[in-house]
């Protein structure tokens, strides 16, 4: 078990809201009454420990208590009870440009920001070149940054907070700012924050960046934990959460769609049979049988399949595979081949869907429709979840 790294006991942050506010003491006196308000509970009883170089994720809706946890951890703001305790050095960027004065250029924001997170001028003078080449604002930094893109003012500040050389990073919603190759840059980053042991703290909206990121997530809701824990399961249920027509079936299984169109069973089959178990390089097919309750024109059907910690290694349809379904009525069936199965020994899991032309319309959707394994076959290599058949010289 590693060490925590920050550990949030019993936190409770409350805020007043005011419905009516006297602004002056000559408003209050003229009004004859007092401002009326009432507290609202942002955190209730928070508690969890964030373990020592992790990326963990908050997940939430939005008013759940995400970014005030996070400006508690930063010491921005303070619980009314409870504490926070961090083992490290804390830097933290929790909004675009935050710490920006935005009539200096780019070159003085980069040692005012940098001072207000705790480097020193030397610090800066040595790490500069670095900062700017990272934020790719290298044409611009003379310039003041009021001038700058929302895309060029994060970017400059996200560069400053992580040349900061921290113990532990907080972020709040600025993983999808910037263009492909930046974001890439920070992923890189992330990673070698990783190797070395340092620790990650993230909020962000953002499913697919969290899933690839983050080793733990706590889901908050209303100010309240509902759970923490790993973060592949946790954020399918999260995600769960948030869908209104979400509902288990006879089977126990999780599915959701308006129903005009259903999956009855997924099977995985091997030579014409339906099978459980098999291996690497096998040629099979995944077989869907559907019952569409109306005529339905231009379905699309899809798959995916994620292992058993709830990686998403592969998704596939028949749209984007140029398999077009002119309509469906009544009950059919469809299949999906795979010439050779390039996935490593393990346990996985297919999800299967069947959507509209846009496929934006969801009509079912199945998760967990079948469980399979597989086992070695050929090739045999070392490790990973896929199998790519390398080959030295």
């Amino acid at each position: 078990m590693s060490a925590s790294a920050v550990s949030v006991e019993d936190v409770t942050k409350k805020f007043r809201v005011y419905h009516e506010r006297n602004q002056t003491l000559k408003a209050a006196i003229m009004r004859r009454r007092r401002a009326v308000y009432e507290d609202f509970l942002a955190l209730d009883g928070v508690s969890f420990d964030i373990p020592e170089g992790s990326t963990f994720g908050l997940v939430g809706d939005n008013g759940s208590g995400k970014s005030t946890l996070l400006k508690c951890l930063a010491r921005i703001l303070y619980p009314d009870s409870g504490a926070v305790t961090t083992r490290g050095r804390v830097a933290a960027l929790l909004e675009v440009g935050s710490g920006f004065h935005p009539e200096l250029s780019g070159r003085d924001n980069v040692y005012l920001n940098g001072s207000i997170l705790g480097m020193s001028r030397p610090e800066i003078d040595r790490k500069f070149d670095q900062i700017v080449q990272f934020s790719g604002v290298e044409q611009f930094i003379d310039q003041p940054v009021k001038n700058y893109s929302s895309g060029m003012y994060v970017r400059l500040g996200f560069a400053v907070a992580i040349h900061v050389d921290p113990e532990i990073l907080l972020v709040d919603e600025v993983l999808a700012v910037g263009d492909a190759a930046f974001q890439e840059k920070c992923a890189e980053k992330f990673l070698e924050f990783r190797r070395e042991g340092r620790t990650v703290v993230v909020v962000s909206h953002s499913m697919p960046s969290l899933r690839s990121m983050c080793d733990q997530v706590a889901w908050l809701q209303h100010g309240k934990l509902v759970e923490t824990g790993d973060a592949a399961p946790i954020l399918e249920r999260y995600l769960d959460s948030t869908r209104t027509d979400v509902r288990r079936d006879s089977e126990g299984k999780v599915r959701w769609g308006t129903g005009e169109a259903m999956i009855d069973s997924v099977e995985l089959v091997r030579d014409g049979v339906p099978v459980d178990a098999v291996r690497t390089g096998d040629d099979v097919a995944i077989r869907v049988r559907y019952t569409a309750r109306e005529r339905i024109d231009r379905p699309v059907f899809g798959l995916a399949i994620e292992s058993h910690d709830g990686v998403y290694l592969w998704a596939n349809n028949t749209r984007d595979s140029g398999h077009h379904v002119q309509h469906i009525d009544g009950s059919g069936v469809v299949e999906c081949r795979i010439p050779a199965l390039a996935l490593q020994p393990g346990s996985f899991q297919v999800l299967a869907s069947v959507v509209d032309t846009s496929t934006t319309h969801v009509y079912d959707y199945l998760r967990d429709a079948v469980r399979f394994s597989v086992e070695h076959g050929t090739p045999v290599e070392s490790g990973g979840y896929v199998a790519l058949g390398g080959r030295w010289s």
